[in-house]
């Protein structure tokens, strides 16, 4: 089994007393590390799922007592898919203050619904994590780096959900499946889908614009709606953990870009998976963007498990120069350009330099990516 850097955060914070709430998209691997996480403690665990009726009957806030029996004397109880649960932060809150020694697992595919129904209720009796597919540093120090390597041109095509690593030869099946009935299961969860044509045009427009900057009102005339909702849609995919936005960095200088964002996806596989292309790497014309999704995506993994504070960003002028990734942390600015061809001539904008004097500037390519998604440098 694949080590979850998650589960190490998970060991320090256990106390019995607070909740952990679990993020992340479906079929990266929440019901499996907690039931990891667990077994580790060596002690018994229960286990409810919010899509079984019969937990969502048990679940409820007339029937507390009944629950808090179902526990018995198990030390650990977990709540999967908690976001189908009505009530479930009052739930919960009950739960934890009856302070029962037992120590609560919530894992939920919908950061909308879930963080909504447990933000008060559960304020002081939670920690809240997100996990992701898998990371560039968890699959190095699983296979080694050099398995990893070689695996890379599969990773920048197939991503790294838990069950596409493990079953490769299944892979374009797996996520077929994936990028179909679950996301669209979660988004209309959410608030009913009533035009699912019009998301699966948003999202093969957004996975065909990945690297570049979004702009609403194109990509409104594009998919023939109105810009209020299509930014509403983008906003449910950011909710169910498909895409997320990155913004960009002004001091408000007239040259600046400030408003435009690039929008990346959390899984190149599920990228592919809705434009149809599994194509190998070598024939394929849109490597840079696959490069700068996969980047960015396993750097916000790693930054994610080791509790980076800072901001992240793009900087670009009305001048076209641009610089495609930026971290901002304690004052110091680190900038960095993606470049698959570790040969190719690249250098940062002297307007950029000047402005911003960063602490760092760096090429990340196919020869050094590894050790920069592998080290935590703050």
């Amino acid at each position: 089994m694949i080590a979850r850097a998650l589960q190490k955060k998970l060991e320090k914070r256990l106390d019995f007393k607070k909740a952990f709430l679990i993020f992340g998209p479906r079929q990266v691997g929440k019901t499996t590390l907690a039931k990891a996480f667990a077994e580790s403690l060596q002690e018994e665990y229960t286990y409810f799922s919010g899509d079984s009726i019969v937990t969502r009957t048990l679940w409820s806030m007339s029937g507390i007592e009944a629950l808090k029996q179902s526990f018995g004397h198990k030390k650990v109880v977990i709540l999967d898919e908690a976001q189908m649960i009505e009530q479930v932060g009052l739930i919960c809150k009950q739960l934890i203050d009856a302070e029962m020694g037992v120590q609560f697992i919530i894992t939920g595919s919908s950061s909308l619904t879930i963080a909504d129904k447990t933000q008060e209720p559960l304020t002081g009796r939670k920690w809240e994590y997100f996990l992701y597919p898998i990371s560039s540093g968890e699959l190095m120090e699983y296979q080694g780096i050099p398995q990893f390597l070689n695996l890379l041109p599969h990773y920048l095509v197939y991503g790294m959900y838990p069950e596409v690593v493990v079953n490769i030869l299944d892979a374009k099946e797996i996520l077929t499946n994936i990028a179909g009935s679950y996301l669209y299961k979660d988004v209309q969860a959410l608030v009913g889908l009533k035009r699912p044509q019009l998301l699966e045009k948003i999202l093969k427009a957004l996975a065909l614009q990945v690297g570049s900057e979004v702009s609403l009102n194109e990509l409104a005339n594009l998919v023939s709606a109105d810009v209020k909702t299509v930014d509403n849609y983008i906003y449910l995919l950011e909710q169910v953990f498909v895409v997320y936005r990155l913004g960009a960095l002004s001091r408000n200088e007239r040259n600046e870009i400030s408003t435009k964002k690039k929008i990346y996806f959390y899984d190149n596989g599920i990228r592919n998976a809705l434009i149809g292309n599994f194509n190998p790497i070598v024939t394929r014309n849109d490597i840079g963007a696959l490069w700068e999704n996969f980047l960015m995506t396993e750097r916000k993994k790693l930054l994610a498990y080791n509790g980076f504070h800072g901001r992240t960003y793009f900087w670009r002028n009305k001048q076209q120069a641009e610089v495609d990734y930026i971290e901002e942390i304690d004052g110091n600015i680190y900038a960095f350009e993606f470049k698959w061809n570790p040969e190719a001539k690249s250098k940062f904008p002297q307007a950029f330099l000047d402005s911003y004097q960063p602490a760092e500037t760096k090429i990340i390519h196919r020869e050094n990516f590894w050790q920069w998604l592998r080290e935590y440098p703050y």
